[in-house]
């Protein structure tokens, strides 16, 4: 929007951007920002981005998996279009590695005129987040001018600094201006503080703004009046474990390359300082020069099923900049031939080529393609769009009364959390086309605790998703949520695509263990079932979180013989043996026909072949 003011032309035409979800663009656009992840996805249709003359690459030093594969892909793409131009942004420490991986090309090297004051604690800050807020209001007190960045090391402590300065500032001194925390949350798609109500950023406010942000944070800040910025020096970040197929949340310092970014956000201020909780000798010793690449901590499964795409175009064999976790390639590549992505000599299978279409993590996108047996395909799609928009329950109504009258027990459906975000949607969806004004739909969604911009972005995608059905000719069923068949076919539906993601309570007190790993986990608290206090004993889950603790999120029941009837036979007899699996396999038993009898032995195995068959076409 910036730039489309500045060269006086309308967002949309000749500047604009695409975004997951939306594309602001039209043929007459010359200049398109994007992320990188919507260019790969540009990229299956042309493979060699031949309507770009210039590719300018920045924030690489995140290292994400979507930079990684671009990085690799524009390599070859190069050797192809070598009129193609390829700017990559990078700070200092990366830029040498960069260089070499593209084989010597030009360095372009730009040095800051000003020099930040850094100084570091003598000792080891081990409370460094009230050490944080202490340095804050010392500098406050001072009353030296300019405005001050705090880098904590999560989201929970942004929001625990936000208030604690809001209470400060009710005991505050008279004679000192206030101070205005502005939270920025940047892992967050929808942060809810932006644009922060009651600031003005285009006139001189007398409020000391306060800006608290953690990693991902450095890029994100350039206000031209900060002149102090205080680094707590550690991070938590989400790192994918293999074998418990969840991400867990670990403590660690920042790396080298970051802590310098954070200097950066002073820009140009000649009296600027950085304020370091930790000692110098931490920063040469712990801090590690770069951070660590997220292919090597990360699920790689939509990755893998991307390149397998990228194959067909002939760009799928590349040389990563960063050499991916060969544990989770491996694991990625079973979970596609378990989701029959690939054909028997590992290339993508017709059902892939079809998965790769949507921009979904691959178990949805099979969940929708067996809807289009199971004939449910319209609920799948809103479920899809509500599983894959931010969590549309409001932070205050998951901590606060959850069974006070108007809440969500209302949406509650007793055949799991999936239906009950169906039935949020459909109550949603009915007070927009109501035409009721925004005003009391944003009213509607607050006496629920729901956030209504993540309801709003689910109809974005499910619109999205909407058109790649019909743009690939895929049969969309109409309405018929709240049948008993609809509720069976939405779980046929689901278990073609989650049948790796069942978990049974083994003691009856809500203790799950996964089918796959045999880890142990619980319902979130505000599942339906705890609300209800009725839990089931095999749930089939979209999430399994050890970020906080050992948490299942949006559950549904379902049953063994309704499990054995849709699970891949290969996948299930390469299970580890387990309670369950026996329960599993008795209900298999349970369910078989009666053995065959003498001459009739060979056409009854014949028939059983056929239905087995038959029964799997979906795998």
């Amino acid at each position: 929007m910036r730039v489309a003011d500045e060269l006086d032309v309308n967002i949309g035409h000749e500047v604009g951007y695409v975004v997951p979800f939306e594309n602001c663009c039209t043929n007459d656009t010359v200049l398109r920002y994007c992320t990188d992840e919507m260019l790969l996805r540009e990229m299956m249709s042309n493979p060699l981005l031949s309507n770009y003359g210039v590719i300018i690459i920045d924030d690489v030093y995140e290292l994400s998996v979507s930079t990684d594969v671009l990085l690799a892909f524009l390599r070859d793409i190069l050797l192809a279009r070598p009129e193609l131009k390829v700017v990559i942004i990078s700070p200092p420490g990366l830029s040498s590695k960069i260089v070499s991986y593209y084989g010597n090309v030009p360095l372009v090297e730009v040095e800051s005129a000003y020099s930040a004051e850094v100084v570091y604690t003598s000792a080891i800050q081990r409370g460094y987040f009230h050490a944080a807020l202490r340095l804050l209001f010392e500098i406050h007190h001072t009353q030296e001018e300019g405005d001050v960045v705090v880098f904590l090391a999560c989201e929970q402590e942004i929001k625990e600094a936000h208030d604690l300065i809001q209470q400060e500032a009710l005991q505050r001194n008279p004679t000192l201006d206030a101070l205005l925390p502005i939270p920025l949350y940047p892992h967050q798609s929808l942060p809810q503080y932006l644009p922060y109500e009651g600031l003005d950023y285009g006139s001189k406010d007398p409020r000391r703004k306060v800006v608290l942000t953690t990693s991902l944070g450095e890029t994100l800040v350039w206000m031209s009046d900060i002149h102090f910025v205080i680094d707590v020096g550690v991070e938590r970040r989400k790192v994918y474990n293999t074998r418990i197929r969840a991400e867990s949340l670990i403590t660690q310092p920042i790396s080298r390359i970051r802590a310098e970014m954070r200097k950066q956000v002073l820009g140009t201020c000649p009296t600027g300082k950085v304020f370091c909780l930790y000692t110098e000798e931490f920063a040469e010793k712990d801090m590690k020069p770069f951070l660590t690449p997220k292919v090597e901590e990360s699920n790689l499964t939509s990755m893998v099923l991307f390149l397998k795409r990228m194959d067909i175009a002939g760009l799928g064999h590349c040389e990563f900049i960063n050499r991916p976790d060969p544990e989770s390639l491996m694991q990625a590549l079973e979970d596609l031939d378990y989701l029959a992505a690939l054909d028997n000599d590992g290339n993508l299978s017709e059902f892939g080529i079809i998965m790769s279409e949507f921009p979904l993590d691959p178990q949805l996108s099979k969940s929708i393609l067996a809807a289009c047996e199971f004939d449910c395909v319209d609920e799948m799609l809103t479920l899809a769009a509500m599983v894959t928009a931010p969590n549309c329950f409001l932070d205050s109504a998951q901590e606060g009364d959850v069974t006070k009258p108007g809440d969500r027990r209302k949406f509650l459906h007793p055949a799991g959390d999936h239906f009950t975000l169906i039935n949020i949607y459909r109550e949603y969806e009915t007070m927009k086309i109501s035409n009721a004004s925004e005003y009391d739909i944003e009213r509607w969604c607050q006496d629920h605790g729901l956030n209504h911009t993540a309801l709003e972005m689910a109809r974005v995608i499910r619109a999205e998703l909407l058109d790649t059905m019909k743009r690939i000719e895929l049969p969309v069923s109409d309405p018929a949520f709240g049948s008993d068949e609809n509720i069976m076919n939405i779980k046929k539906s689901l278990l073609s695509g989650y049948f790796m993601q069942i978990a049974r309570d083994v003691d009856g007190l809500g203790n799950y263990i996964m089918l796959t790993h045999k880890q142990v986990g619980q319902l979130h608290p505000h599942s339906g079932y705890c609300l209800n206090q009725n839990l089931p004993e095999w749930v089939l889950f979209h999430e399994f979180s050890v970020v906080e603790r050992s948490c299942i999120r949006i559950a549904s029941e379902i049953s063994p013989d309704l499990f054995m009837q849709l699970v891949p036979q290969y996948y299930f007899s390469n299970l580890p043996p387990s309670e369950s699996k026996e329960l599993l396999q008795k209900a298999l038993d349970a369910s078989a026909p009666p053995a065959p009898q003498d001459d009739d032995c060979e056409d009854d195995v014949e028939t059983e072949d056929e239905e087995q068959e038959q029964r799997c076409s979906v795998q």
